[in-house]
This record gives C-alpha cells, sequence and structure tokens, in this order.
C-alpha cells in the first residue's frame, strides 16, 4: 500500500518581534519570568505593515513550491486553515493561489480550493482532508497543498495578549513522502465547549482556566479513543509527541496528563510506586471530588520524578524550541511542534527514520485530534532546508510603542498607515484594497 504523508514543509514567521521580558513585562510591571519561567515563551513574532495571512501564507507555500521544484499543474488542492480569515465567503486559499500565479507559469484553475475552521485543529483537520483524497484516489497523482496561518492577535491588556503570534505553515502532501507518513489510526475528543470564541469579532473571548481545562479534557478523550483502534500506547513507543502549544506551560500540563495514562498498569508504575505509590483508583474513594483531590497530588508527585522529568525532556521539551521564540499560531501551532522536533533531531545527529511521532492536535470548541506518523528516510535532507532561525534572528525588534501601532495596524476595526519597518525582498505584500474592498497582493523581486 502506498504511503501518503508529509513529503515538504516551509515556515514563514512574521517579520516583527517582541521581546516578552525586555519589552512586554517591563511596561505590565511583571517580572519578566512569568511570561519566560511561567507561560514558557520568550518572544512573539508579529506581522510588518505589509504583511498579513495571505502573504505569510503565500511565502511559506512559494519557499516550498520552488524548494522541491513543483509548478501549478503539481498541485490538485489547495486547503487553508486558519480563524483569522477577513471573508466569510471567498477562501484564503482563492487568494493564496492567485499570489502564486504572478510568479509560475500555469494557475490553479484545475485545483480544488477550500479554507478549514476549527480553531486551532484546523490545520490537522486539512492535512486528513489531503490525506483522505489521495488515498482515495481522486488526485490524479497530483499534491496538496495545506497551508496554516494566523494572526494571533488578542485584544489590549487581555491575559492572552503574551501569548500573541503571526506566522505560516505550508505543508505538501503526497504519495511515497519524504517527511513522515500519515497512519490511519486516529483518535478523537470532541464536545460543544465555549472556552474560546470569536462570534464575528477579530480578537477573541476566551475563559482562560475553563480553556486549559477543555484541552486536558479533549486530549485525555482523544488518546482514548486513538488507544480503542491503536492498541495501548507507552512512553517509550515515540520519539516525540508535538501537542498543540498556544504556550509551553500548557504543554507541561498535556504532557504529565498523557505520561500518567500510557503507564498506567505498567512496569513504570509499579516501578514509580516504590517512591510515589500507585496512581489513585476512583472505585477506592467514596466520591469523584476526593478522587479527583487524590490525583492532583499524585500528579504533583509524579512530575518530581526523575523518570518523568528524563522522559519530558526527551520527547516534550525539543517541541517546544520554536514555540517559544514566536509564540501561538493557532492552526500553525502543532506543525511548528513537529517540525522544532525534527530539527532538534537533525541537530543532534538523530537517526529518525521509521521513528513514531504521536501528534496531539487541538481547536477550542472544542476538540482534540490524536494520530500516529511514521518518519521516512529523507526526513533529515527536508529538515535541514528549513530557515526558521535565520527568519527569527532577523525579525525587527519593536519598542512597546511600536508593538501598540502594530497591533492597531492589524486591528481590522481600526484603520492605522503605518510605514514597514522592514523592506520587502522577494517576497508576496499586501498592497491595498481593489474596487469591491478586496485585498490586493503584489510580489516583490
Amino acid at each position: 500500500m502506498t504511503a501518503v504523508g508529509i513529503d515538504a514543509i516551509e515556515i514563514w514567521t512574521g517579520k516583527l518581534k517582541l521581546d516578552l521580558a525586555e519589552t512586554f513585562a517591563p511596561e505590565k510591571g511583571e517580572d519578566p519570568e512569568k511570561y519566560t519561567k511561567g507561560l514558557g515563551l520568550h518572544a512573539s513574532s508579529f506581522p510588518d505593515a505589509h504583511e498579513d495571512i495571505v502573504t505569510m501564507g503565500a511565502n511559506a507555500a512559494k519557499r516550498l513550491m520552488d524548494r522541491k521544484g513543483l509548478t501549478p499543474d503539481d498541485i490538485g488542492r489547495i486547503d487553508v486553515a486558519t480563524e483569522s480569515a477577513f471573508d466569510n465567503s471567498k477562501p484564503v486559499s482563492t487568494y493564496i493561489a492567485g499570489c502564486l500565479e504572478q510568479v509560475y507559469d500555469g494557475d490553479f484553475h484545475h485545483a480544488n480550493k477550500g479554507e478549514r475552521k476549527f480553531a486551532c485543529i484546523a490545520g490537522t483537520q486539512s492535512l486528513d482532508d489531503a490525506y483522505n483524497w489521495i488515498k482515495a484516489g481522486r488526485n490524479r497523482g497530483r499534491s496538496a497543498l495545506v497551508v496554516a496561518t494566523d494572526t494571533a492577535l488578542y485584544a489590549r491588556g487581555d491575559p492572552g495578549e503574551a501569548t500573541q503570534g503571526a506566522g505560516a505553515v505550508a505543508m505538501l502532501i503526497s504519495e511515497d513522502p519524504s517527511l513522515v507518513e500519515l497512519s490511519t489510526d486516529q483518535g478523537y475528543g470532541s464536545a460543544d465547549e465555549t472556552d474560546f470564541l470569536k462570534p464575528n469579532q477579530q480578537f477573541p473571548s476566551v475563559d482562560g482556566k475553563r480553556s486549559m481545562q477543555v484541552y486536558l479534557a479533549r486530549m485525555r478523550e482523544a488518546l482514548e479513543d486513538y488507544e480503542s483502534v491503536a492498541g495501548a500506547s507507552h512512553p517509550d513507543d515515540f520519539a516525540y509527541i508535538p501537542f498543540h502549544t498556544p504556550f509551553p506551560g500548557m504543554v507541561r500540563k498535556a504532557g504529565l496528563l498523557g505520561y500518567r495514562h500510557m503507564i498506567r498498569n505498567t512496569t513504570v508504575e509499579e516501578e514509580l510506586a516504590e517512591e510515589i505509590g500507585l496512581q489513585p483508583r476512583e472505585e477506592d474513594y467514596e466520591d469523584r471530588e476526593a478522587y479527583e483531590e487524590a490525583i492532583r497530588d499524585h500528579m504533583d508527585d509524579l512530575k518530581s520524578t526523575a523518570e518523568y522529568r528524563e522522559w519530558y525532556g526527551e520527547v516534550i521539551e525539543p517541541t517546544l524550541s520554536i514555540a517559544r521564540q514566536v509564540g501561538n499560531w493557532y492552526t500553525g501551532s502543532v506543525h511548528i511542534a513537529r517540525a522544532s522536533a525534527l530539527k532538534s533531531a537533525a541537530e543532534a545527529g538523530l537517526d529518525l527514520a521509521d521513528k513514531r511521532l504521536l501528534v496531539g492536535s487541538y481547536g477550542s470548541g472544542a476538540q482534540a485530534e490524536i494520530h500516529a506518523e511514521t518518519v521516512q528516510d529523507g526526513w533529515k535532507d527536508e529538515i535541514e532546508q528549513l530557515n526558521v532561525d535565520d527568519q527569527i534572528d532577523s525579525r525587527y525588534d519593536l519598542s512597546f510603542e511600536e508593538y501598540e501601532n502594530v497591533h492597531d495596524r492589524h486591528n481590522h476595526d481600526k484603520t492605522i498607515e503605518m510605514e514597514d519597518f522592514t523592506v520587502p525582498e522577494e517576497e508576496f505584500v499586501f498592497t491595498g484594497r481593489g474596487r469591491m474592498n478586496e485585498r490586493l497582493y503584489d510580489y516583490v523581486a
């Protein structure tokens, strides 16, 4: 059976940087460690005046196509995942296709185009759509282009303001992929929740405490559902476990929850029992409240064990290095986590071919998906093509006043004229609006 998965990946980060410790924290009168240690974030990326979700997505897609030597005829499907769309009818994929047609011979008139929306999980859902399209034999030898692109901005003063970010991830989904093969083993956890929503508004309404609870609950359900088809999982089964990363502090909780679940009724639990006791079993408690309190106490003990800290450092921590510098990219964040893990492995000289990843995606509202991926032989050559470190290092470092202007510039409710902080070069740029208020784009050579 032909393997289908991610053949190539490219990243485009917003070209501006807000330093949380040096710039944001002092202005807020906060201890910098609230952000660097509490949230696990050091900086956020923001779009320049000429950037938006279209330019970032198109620039990532162009870099991918150029590197792979692709033409429009090689692409049969373009799906964009975003929760930052500015049109309730026309999908962002049409704008991105229009941008790409400015620089390539031929067009994408033959390609199926769409836009996926389910908060941050939409990027993974778009991967699933592309996978199913190819597996169904409807691709006629063509590949799919999946783009996750967002400006994850919050209202000024909102608790989520420090987790902001902007950028795009472009992925090529193909037969015989070079990077990872996607598995048919999937699990879901989904419920009607109101933890984060944007009802006809740009900035989200967020119940932060509730959102964290829902994230963990849906992840637990998704893992249990995954195991119902894939069999019991074990911490040693996976080289890395990339999670949706609104901020790394959230992943610390998800990693602990997953580890506790996977060691239950294993020799790992038995060995740890000598130090911290067995995990509480609900049937041993009179009520749910007492059981949950016991679980919380046990998890506090578990996260302090040498065994857990070593596992977390090897399997989870490498997935967070890019996110720490760019913030939350909504639909792109779990795909940044995957890239970060593979990049860390390449830098460490590890051989990952045939090793497995367990990918945990999440979208508020709410749904989680757990699926497995198998790393392919060409993974290292592919991941070493990324220049994300150069992009991160070359960002313009904003002052707080400049940040305020940038935030207003990208607020759909305001019309703010702002000069570029960076000089566009070999990239798509936003140039203004047309006769029907549509957004217009050009390529700057």
